[in-house]
């Protein structure tokens, strides 16, 4: 049977542990966690000080639909180079949490509205360790995950930042697809639900030619927050054909670009500079 980390680099399994925080497997990777090449997994908190390390700033990171939170280690290795933690959680039915019923496209927005409920948990649970600055956090994701994050910030949160790939705001784009599901999708659409957004750092990525997610969604999301005086310290970035799968996911021949920057972002506004 594979071990845990078995499928990450050397270099991001040295900085890895798993842990279950509220319910949800997590992948931990942190720039301070003893470089002794082992993955532990479910440690306490009552770790030795010489394994705390400082505590560091940290994104919290939603992966999409189908696939896991080990996804993408070159963006944790990228953050924790730059001092800056990544918890990357399992969306509900995936990875630790398998249920293939779960992964269907139909059950996109019911993954996402959960994973939006259970985000209030994860963080509370991460305030428990003594490893992560809670001033300075930021949420992210992409596809299915990035709609759970920009969903959980229509409603008052705490984070510094936001940084989402290949996803959208505005729901009403997605109703060709199976994922669109009228009732969840009016309840959740984050367009519609800007009362409470907050004019945080916002950092969007996308593909123009998304087969999946249209870029005409997001750009109408952007839109929206111009209007309501919103998107003063929003960024978004259109990248052309890249290669990747369906343009959809990756960026393809600009994957390392779009790592960069995001890393870049997240340096300017968790740790000043």
């Amino acid at each position: 049977m594979p071990e845990f980390g078995d499928g990450l680099p050397a270099m991001v399994r040295e900085r890895a542990r798993f842990e279950v925080f509220a319910g949800v497997p997590a992948l931990v990777v942190h720039p301070s966690f003893a470089l002794d090449g082992a993955l532990h997994s479910s440690l306490p908190s009552s770790l030795p000080s010489s394994l705390h390390g400082a505590p560091a700033p940290v994104l919290l990171w939603m992966h999409g639909r189908t696939v896991t939170k080990e996804l993408d280690p070159g963006r944790f290795l990228r953050l924790a180079r730059a001092g800056i933690a990544t918890v990357s959680v399992d969306l509900p039915g995936h990875g630790a949490r398998f249920d293939a019923a779960l992964q269907q496209p139909e059950r996109t927005l019911e993954v996402v509205e959960t994973m939006a409920q259970e985000i209030d948990g994860v963080m509370e649970a991460i305030r428990a360790t003594p490893w992560f600055d809670l001033s300075r956090t930021a949420i992210g994701g992409m596809s299915a995950g990035g709609m759970a994050a920009l969903v959980r910030l229509c409603r008052t949160h705490e984070f510094r930042a936001a940084a989402v790939e290949c996803t959208t705001g505005s729901f009403a784009w997605q109703r060709h697809r199976a994922m669109y599901e009228a009732a969840r999708a009016d309840a959740l659409n984050p367009i519609e639900h800007l009362s409470s957004w907050r004019s945080i750092p916002l950092l969007i990525l996308h593909n123009q030619l998304d087969a999946w997610v249209a870029v005409d969604g997001q750009r109408e999301f952007v839109e929206a927050l111009r209007e309501r005086g919103l998107a003063k310290s929003v960024e978004m970035h259109e990248y052309g054909a890249t290669g990747a799968p369906h343009e959809h996911a990756g960026f393809g021949s600009f994957s390392a670009d779009a790592k960069d920057r995001q890393t870049a972002f997240l340096v300017k506004h968790l740790r000043g500079g």
